[in-house]
């Protein structure tokens, strides 16, 4: 009778591994992990420069309020002389998320490098705003840079008509929920990516955001349709997507985050002084 015994496999179990005692050796793993660290204007604080360290100070009980569920607050900086100007430059520094919002004025934003906390600039502004993402940038997002046309679909166009067919009804009856079209897992050619360029036009608003790569995010002219792509340290694409929403989330400052960036201004005040 044939039983049901079988060998154990070749090189497992006691005797093995080598007798010597030699130790095993492992790649070795990152060991340091990119932290925030405040940088702290090397200036001594003076009557001259209280109208900035003020500032500093309102900003931070700013991003408590909007923390805790207030409106976005907003500070002009024109009024503060060369000294105070330089003094919250310095301090606010650049952080990964840039903007760029075009119209009447054009406003270029620059998120600080206290999250939630955004540089505005443009023609007659020169601003500080506090928020998870400037308001600009949510009212203006769809006012029309190039216009969506009626280009029946041609040669090379797929499966686009079925997903603009989908964005428009998602757009049409948005009502808070994010609803998201992944292109990178749906089947699609060139042509179609160009056709539903064509057809959804361009909005006002783009955004780039740094981080281990680079997530590049397009407004269209079509109410609550947002471009989200995401490109790795080559630049590389690695996810494309369409989004329905008011904001996509990784344009976003989180409540948590604008509470940090409160904790973070009191730090390096306390320092200057």
């Amino acid at each position: 009778m044939v039983s049901n015994f079988h060998l154990p496999p070749v090189g497992y179990g006691p005797g093995s591994q080598p007798e010597d005692e030699a130790e095993l050796q492992y790649m070795s793993l990152p060991q340091d992990m990119r932290t925030f660290t405040a940088h702290v204007p090397d200036v001594e604080a003076s009557a001259a420069l209280a109208p900035a360290m003020g500032l500093l100070a309102a900003l931070a009980e700013a991003a408590e309020r909007v923390a805790g569920g207030g409106a976005p607050e907003r500070f002009d900086l024109s009024p503060l002389d060369a000294a105070n100007r330089r003094l919250v430059a310095d301090t606010m520094l650049e952080g990964e998320v840039a903007m760029k919002i075009r119209g009447i004025p054009a406003i270029r934003v620059q998120e600080s490098v206290f999250a939630g906390v955004w540089m505005l600039s443009g023609a007659g502004l020169d601003a500080i705003e506090i928020g998870a993402v400037p308001g600009a940038a949510r009212s203006r997002a769809f006012e029309p840079s190039r216009r969506g046309n009626s280009e029946k679909a041609g040669v090379g166009v797929v499966n686009a008509p079925a997903l603009l067919a989908e964005l428009l009804d998602k757009s049409a009856a948005y009502a808070g929920a994010t609803h998201v079209v992944n292109m990178t897992l749906l089947p699609h050619t060139e042509g179609d990516l160009a056709w539903l360029d064509a057809r959804l036009g361009e909005g006002s608003v783009d955004i780039l955001s740094r981080g281990y790569g680079n997530c590049r995010v397009t407004a269209t002219a079509t109410p609550h349709v947002w471009r989200v792509r995401f490109y790795n340290s080559m630049d590389q694409l690695i996810l494309d997507t369409f989004e329905v929403t008011a904001m996509p989330e990784v344009a976003l400052a989180a409540p948590e985050d604008l509470t940090d960036s409160a904790e973070r201004l009191r730090e390096v005040l306390e320092a200057i002084r």
